[in-house]
């Protein structure tokens, strides 16, 4: 008679470790996290310094080149004239230029003119007249080469600002609020602790080796202006009804290819506690973040293994020693986060929310425009989370004249409905992963469609974000915006491969008008030739004039109709 067994768990295969520091140990389970240990990723600035600018392109090795130069907020970017479908097929050496993207970090968007100015001179000057404003509160600027960073970087100092940490598998920007400190119903200031986080812990070998990049957002405004629901960390700024204003604290937000939104601990974060509860959330990432694969080594990803529960009792449990009192949820806006247009200060001043359309500016308008709020009694600034920039402490009689000479820079105060929400990423024009040109597409599509709405009989929704993005990964975060695009290469009626786009639809951050955050759908087949991006949505407007409810915002219409009405 044959016996059978049941296998132990000693005869099981064991599972695959996920490289989690405080469980299966240090030992590094793929080249990116062997280069991370092998030398902190901090330690490339003398090797640039003394090495690299010296000696040149040529002389830089490879792990420093496609790793630790993030640490200091440097990327290759794409040589020039290398088309979309080879950016699969080419090696990153293949696509590369011997040129850098340099990113200027900007915790908490704020900048004094001096400092914008600094920034425009240095593109002027070393960047071929380059500069982008991010979606994360940074300004970008390209055609930096090696030999020119440390005298940037003397000069970004000298003024109060850096590259550290601007990239790689690190605690990245602090969103702030834009109209932190300044804003007449703003519930409570976040800018000291946006201040101590980053003087504590930013450029610190205890957070300089993380299993992915680490996103953090603060705010203490209504509005709720941060992306909250997108980033690793968020506190939002909440009144509990018995411990006066705080904090609402959110883990574990993402998008990319496997988007997820972040989720309520339920507890309450006093201003006194907020940095070492941010130390204690980033500190569970280092320690228990998956590590084996890249591609689920975001915080996200422990956190839908853990759940809310678990997180939080691990982070008061094992980081900070102490419980956190429940709190509650932060009431839902009742006006826009994008901080457009012009609006009075709680000083009796005005800021004036100013729109460069995508994002695209240049170093001669940073310059100028540092020059014009200078003229008009202002020497404050504060880059947005949506491509946009913010002029504070403006005096009433000033605002008019400084709004048209800003629109003669090209950055708009009272921008049309598209305009006001684009976002573009960088597109095929300067990044390696990309397939398509965004910049130029978005602005050139945002014009037109505008063009065509401005005679327009039906209704149109009161808001519609436009965010175009050059490959999968979302940098222009696709899945919650009203209409996401994401470039790919498609056939089109003629069986030619042209550049387009996938749709995604009714994709929204908390607001006033859509209520909770939600990803936008997709429908299957639905793909736009790039040149006919302003014919379909054209065509979706009207379709939504012509079947939404009375009130009913884009993304809720576009969740709600049947998917005939939105090809």
């Amino acid at each position: 008679m044959t016996q059978t067994t049941t296998p132990t768990r000693a005869t099981r295969r064991a599972a695959k470790p996920n490289g989690q520091w405080k469980v299966d140990g240090k030992t590094p389970l793929n080249a990116n996290e062997e280069f991370k240990q092998a030398d902190d990723g901090l330690n490339v600035r003398q090797r640039i310094e003394q090495v690299y600018s010296k000696q040149g392109f040529d002389s830089i090795t490879k792990d420093d080149l496609h790793g630790r130069f993030r640490w200091w907020g440097l990327y290759t970017q794409r040589a020039q004239g290398i088309p979309g479908g080879k950016t699969a097929s080419l090696e990153p050496h293949e696509l590369e230029d011997k040129y850098f993207m340099l990113r200027v970090r900007i915790d908490g968007g704020a900048l004094s003119t001096e400092q914008l100015r600094v920034i425009g001179e240095i593109s002027t000057e070393f960047g071929r007249d380059t500069a982008d404003f991010t979606d994360r509160q940074n300004i970008q600027l390209h055609w930096i080469d090696v030999v020119d960073v440390p005298e940037i970087w003397n000069r970004l100092e000298a003024v109060g600002l850096s590259t550290t940490e601007a990239c790689g598998d690190v605690p990245r920007v602090i969103l702030g609020s834009p109209v932190a400190g300044i804003a007449k119903d703003e519930l409570i200031d976040p800018t000291p602790v946006i201040r101590d986080i980053a003087a504590r812990y930013i450029g610190n070998p205890e957070f300089s080796n993380l299993p992915r990049k680490f996103k953090s957002a603060i705010t203490g405004h209504p509005s709720q202006d941060v992306v909250h629901e997108i980033n690793d960390i968020a506190l939002v700024g909440v009144e509990h009804p018995e411990l006066g204003v705080g904090y609402d604290l959110w883990v574990g937000g993402g998008l990319s290819a496997a988007p997820r939104l972040a989720e309520r601990l339920g507890v309450f974060v006093s201003q006194e506690r907020a940095a070492e509860v941010w130390e204690g959330v980033v500190s569970i990432f280092r320690d228990y973040g998956f590590r084996r694969l890249r591609n689920r080594a975001r915080l996200k990803f422990l956190l839908a293994d853990w759940g809310p529960e678990k997180f939080r009792q691990i982070l008061q449990d094992e980081y900070l020693g102490y419980a956190l009192p429940d709190g509650p949820p932060a009431p839902q806006p009742t006006e826009a986060g994008d901080h457009s247009g012009v609006h009075e200060q709680k000083d009796g001043n005005f800021y004036v929310g100013l729109t460069p359309l995508v994002g695209r500016v240049s170093g001669t308008i940073l310059t100028r425009l540092a020059e014009l709020a200078e003229a008009h009694g202002s020497q404050r600034l504060r880059a947005t989370p949506h491509q946009k920039v913010v002029v504070l402490d403006l005096p009433g009689e000033q605002v008019e004249s400084f709004i048209a000479g800003a629109r003669e820079l090209g950055l708009e105060a009272n921008p049309g409905l598209l305009a006001r929400s684009a976002i573009a990423c960088t597109g095929i024009e300067f990044c390696k992963l990309a397939i398509v040109d965004t910049k130029d597409t978005a602005a050139g599509a945002v014009r037109e469609i505008e063009s065509r709405l401005a005679d327009a009989t039906g209704k149109l929704p009161k808001k519609l974000s436009l965010h175009v993005n050059g490959c999968p990964n979302s940098c222009a975060r696709i899945q919650t915006a009203d209409i996401g695009l994401k470039g790919q290469l498609i056939t089109n009626d003629a069986g030619e491969q042209v550049s387009g786009f996938q749709v995604h639809l009714g994709g929204t951050l908390a607001g006033s008008e859509d209520g909770e955050a939600s990803l936008g759908r997709t429908v299957r087949g639905l793909k736009v030739e790039a040149d006919k991006i302003p014919d379909y949505v054209e065509r979706v407007v009207q379709r939504y004039g012509e079947s939404s409810q009375e009130g009913e915002s884009f993304a809720a219409w576009a969740h709600r109709v049947d998917e005939e009405e939105l090809v």
